[in-house]
């Protein structure tokens, strides 16, 4: 295994991992933004009240996307493992 072909691997694991995380906490950063600035502007300072939107959110995120999300996963995985004889060389 080469250098550049370990880069070339760990970087591939990189953006996998940063786009099957990307919707639920895009998703959840959106909601808690959204909260906090009803918050700021009611003045009501409830923590259950930032706790169990995100919560659905990120249980809804996870429902719509989950699908997508476990195919990239299995792609990755499936390239990698198709890929193994070619790491010895």
């Amino acid at each position: 295994m080469t250098p550049d072909f370990a880069l070339e691997l760990t970087t591939e694991m990189l953006w996998t991992a940063i786009l099957v995380c990307a919707p639920v906490l895009g998703l959840s950063m959106l909601v808690g933004l959204l909260i906090s600035m009803f918050q700021v502007v009611t003045q009501i300072q409830e923590m259950s009240l930032t706790f169990i939107p995100k919560i659905l959110t990120v249980a809804l995120a996870i429902i719509a996307f989950g699908a997508w999300m476990l195919n990239n996963i299995v792609q990755f995985a499936h390239s990698t493992i198709e890929n193994i004889p070619f790491y010895y060389k």
